[in-house]
């Protein structure tokens, strides 16, 4: 059974309780989201090395996910090895291989090798990889699309991003709808060309019921993707963009009755003042679906700095839903990241998403920042460090900058919770300097 089949016959698995345990929630809490299909536990049962399950839905803790993966321009598999290592240390709740150079079913292996948390791909980059090594990406075939999804269901993978709304129909709407940027999505971009080029529906919507059946053998979970979704401020929440959610809506529902998991990838580039009405489509569109989001990114105009633009758009668009937020890293737009470049985006999207935690009630979230704040006022380090997002960043940032005194190094000897309690309230120690 699927996790999703299990939950609707009144079974807690394994991964619904260690999930229950991990958010401060009830089992059965986790069990009725998923049977609803508002919460969704990606888990193949072939990756071994799996054993940070996630919930990602309502109700829980916002999640974030970390890209890497080669290139047709860079390939060097031990960097990738060590970027899904390092995303991993500082707090990705998931990762997806994006590969598209290089032996990629060796760089899956390797990467699932290391990922103890769910892993996610998108295998249209693979099936278009292997056409265009024969000749060109046009002659790549539906049943060698399907071939590649039912590879990466055998060798782990948890969840793949599927363009299934880039229909002929939706197409059309594109065509008609005035856009600065065109379609940005490079899976989906890969899928309408090759559409507009053979004249055919798209495979993964003309076939849905053979993608739901490979889905159900390996319990993976769909992540329906926004091959549609604005590429700038510009082109953002047009028809376009919302015809092919009308679509995923349509199709998330059949997934469900199928007893497949699934959840919806939104945009992308959108302005902070719509970033709540995006969120809110999505959720009544789509049946209130788990909403994985790519930044969001409110300006077109932070290249080398996206990661921190994207961490503004995502702690908005979590607050008001969004489930899971795809980091941005500083070479966003510009190149392949660094692991250095990676571990900032972590950083900034894991900042992000607890700034989310904290808008949306989440009773630990809340906890956790009234200790800390607790900790800081009794000046008390350890639990500060304890407490903390970053433990040893911020431990590294207070040892550099040392002081004389039981304070930081800014306030020093005048730090006020420190004068305040001494002066007013007779309580610790007045440490003034010495002449």
């Amino acid at each position: 059974m699927t996790q999703l089949e299990a939950a609707r016959k009144g079974i807690i698995t394994e991964e619904m309780a260690y999930v229950a345990e991990r958010e401060g929630v009830s089992p059965e809490f986790v069990r009725e989201g998923v049977a609803s299909g508002r919460i969704v536990i990606p888990r193949n049962k072939n990756h071994a090395t799996l054993v940070d399950f996630k919930g990602i839905g309502e109700g829980l803790s916002v999640k974030i996910n970390a890209n890497l993966g080669t290139s047709y321009d860079y390939v060097e598999v031990e960097e990738e090895v060590e970027k899904a290592k390092v995303a991993i240390r500082y707090g990705a709740d998931t990762i997806m291989d994006l590969s598209t150079g290089g032996d990629l079913k060796e760089i899956r292996r390797r990467i699932l090798e290391v990922a103890t948390v769910p892993l996610g791909t998108v295998p249209v980059y693979e099936a278009e990889f292997r056409a265009a090594k024969r000749k060109n990406f046009f002659d790549m075939s539906a049943d060698e699309l399907f071939e590649v999804i039912e590879e990466h269901g055998k060798q782990g993978v948890d969840y793949i991003t599927v363009h299934v709304g880039v229909t002929l129909k939706n197409l059309e709407v594109y065509r008609n709808s005035p856009r600065t940027t065109g379609i940005v999505s490079r899976g989906g971009g890969l899928m309408a060309a090759w559409m507009l080029h053979r004249g055919e529906e798209n495979p993964l919507y003309a076939r849905f019921d053979d993608l739901l059946d490979i889905a159900r053998t390996y319990d993976i979970t769909l992540s329906l993707g926004d091959g549609l979704r604005p590429g700038s401020l510009a082109d953002s929440t047009d028809r376009a963009q919302i015809a092919e959610l009308l679509t995923i809506g349509e199709l998330m529902e059949r997934a469900r009755r199928a007893g497949v998991q699934a959840m919806v990838e939104g945009p992308g580039h959108i302005p902070l003042n719509e970033v709540a009405t995006n969120v809110q489509i999505q959720k009544k569109l789509t049946g209130y679906a788990p909403f994985y989001i790519l930044g969001m990114l409110p300006v077109d105009t932070a290249a080398g700095f996206d990661h921190i633009a994207g961490a503004i758009g995502g702690a908005l668009a979590g607050w008001w839903g969004a489930d899971m937020l795809c980091y941005l890293t500083p070479a966003e737009h510009l190149g392949l990241p660094t692991a250095e470049q990676v571990k900032a985006g972590v950083i900034a999207f894991k900042i992000a998403a607890h700034a989310a935690d904290v808008a949306r009630g989440n009773p630990r979230a809340l906890e956790r920042n009234r200790r800390m704040s607790e900790a800081r006022y009794r000046l008390d380090w350890e639990a500060q460090f304890a407490l903390c997002l970053f433990p040893e960043e911020a431990r590294r940032l207070k040892e550099e900058r040392g002081s004389r005194t039981k304070a930081c190094s800014m306030c020093g000897p005048f730090c006020p919770m420190n004068l305040v309690e001494a002066v007013l309230r007779g309580k610790g120690r007045l440490e003034l300097p010495v002449a």
